[in-house]
């Protein structure tokens, strides 16, 4: 599926990559297997600064934004490069419960004027993509099932929806024209109904039961 998405889009890797709350890491892409391994055998979770960075997100972000200034990212990033990842990525964050963390990459070799064209007529998808690969992982996982979430409010909905789109809650509360007191109850609410863990979790959650779209 990876390889088929990948082609489609026209770019050179896709990758999908799992790490549970306990350190389990579960990886499928297009990644070559001896960057895979080599990925592993160096370490590199440690030091990687998608990982690092997107850790405490749930935006999407492109590569360029992320701090590669360390002597130790500099170096993965030429190791990387060396064994066949592009120079351009942007990355999705998944929240999920129960502590999982993921991430949904797409990665290429351009210039950032290709790229920035690529972003923009492709980002929406991708992020509905991120989080159906993410709920179809979590099927496949073993573990309790969870319970359909409640139906929530339209004003709860909207909330979410903006909040999925990358606004702030000011931001937020400045396109509903209510107060951020007010969105906060609506995030909360939201929150509650769908069982989620934080805010990012709610979001993540109700795009993957298909209560938003972008």
């Amino acid at each position: 599926m990876t390889e088929l998405m990948r082609d489609c889009l026209g770019i050179d890797h896709l990758v999908y990559h799992w790490i549970g709350a306990l350190g389990a890491q579960y990886e499928c892409g297009t990644y070559a297997p001896d960057w895979r391994a080599r990925y592993a055998a160096q370490g590199y979770l440690r030091v990687d600064p998608v990982i690092q960075g997107c850790f405490q997100r749930f935006h999407p972000v492109d590569w360029k934004a992320l701090d590669w200034s360390s002597k130790a990212a500099r170096a993965y990033l030429k190791d990387a490069l060396r064994h066949g990842v592009g120079n351009q990525g942007f990355t999705v964050p998944v929240r999920g419960p129960n502590g999982q963390f993921a991430l949904f990459t797409v990665n290429h070799s351009c210039d950032d004027v290709l790229w920035s064209s690529f972003i923009a007529q492709w980002r929406a998808e991708l992020i509905l993509a991120a989080h159906g690969i993410n709920a179809k992982a979590l099927e496949l996982m073993p573990g309790p099932a969870t319970q359909a979430p409640v139906a929530l409010s339209p004003r709860e909905l909207d909330a979410m929806r903006l909040l999925a789109s990358g606004l702030s809650r000011a931001q937020v509360a400045a396109e509903l024209n209510i107060s951020e007191h007010t969105v906060r109850v609506y995030i909360e609410g939201a929150r509650f109904k769908l069982g989620a863990l934080n805010t990012t979790h709610a979001v993540a959650r109700a795009m993957s039961c298909g209560l938003i779209a972008l």
